[in-house]
């Protein structure tokens, strides 16, 4: 049976990916700040919050009692705050940097040592990260993050390409979570989050055969 940790686990994209995963056979760890929405879900569950590395202690515990392997880590907790430019303090870069870069980074270095060495590893990114895109304002601290998340990605597929695991990025359009109705009250997307999941599931289990260090975007819109 194949492992699957997913962070940012409570709901919208993360919710529906651990569904997905379980649905289809996979061993399902979990990993978020509220874990009450897991606990109707058969699976591993951690109450983790990425601001804070020493809350990674449990869930590190854990693999190495159950001597466990993961095979797939996807980076899907995210921080998003939609604030003038002005307005944007450095608290708030630093909150949603701590969770989407400093935390991330973390997940993914603590967690290497369990990793399959033909395992993957997918970091959710933004579309609002990929230079030449279509920026919209409000979005400073979260899309630059994101830019972050892509060049991350890049630099572990170089370092561990002659062991793995591979690393990829996915750069997501609008999505219709939970996340992005707090910040974008007014906006439909196109794209469910059970529809995402489901991309992202299978190119977290298929995709790592055919791309390594590479970001692709996900997005019916463009630029």
């Amino acid at each position: 049976m194949k492992t699957i940790v997913v962070s940012g686990a409570s709901r919208g994209i993360g919710l529906e990916l651990c569904r997905l995963a379980q649905e289809q056979g996979l061993r399902v760890i979990a990993l978020s700040r509220n874990i009450r929405p897991l606990e109707k879900l058969d699976l591993v569950s951690f109450s983790v919050d990425l601001s804070n590395p020493d809350s990674l202690q449990p869930y590190i515990e854990y693999l190495q009692q159950e001597n466990q392997t993961i095979d797939y880590l996807v980076n899907n907790a995210g921080a998003l705050q939609n604030i003038p430019f002005s307005e944007t303090t450095w608290e708030v870069f630093q909150s949603v940097y701590q969770v989407n870069v400093f935390g991330l980074a973390e997940l993914t270095r603590q967690s290497l040592p369990f990793m399959s060495t033909s395992g993957h590893v997918v970091s959710i990114s933004s579309m609002g990260g990929i230079q030449g895109s279509s920026k919209f304002p409000g979005l400073a601290a979260y899309s630059s993050s994101k830019g972050a998340v892509i060049t991350l990605t890049e630099l572990w597929a170089e370092e561990y390409k002659e062991t793995g695991p591979a690393f990829n990025a996915l750069a997501l359009g609008a999505v219709q979570t939970e996340m992005l109705e707090e910040a974008f009250p007014d906006y439909k997307a196109p794209t469910t989050a059970a529809q995402m999941a489901a991309y992202i599931l299978n190119f977290t289990c298929q995709g790592h055969q055919f791309y390594n260090g590479k970001v692709l975007p996900v997005a019916n819109s463009s630029p």
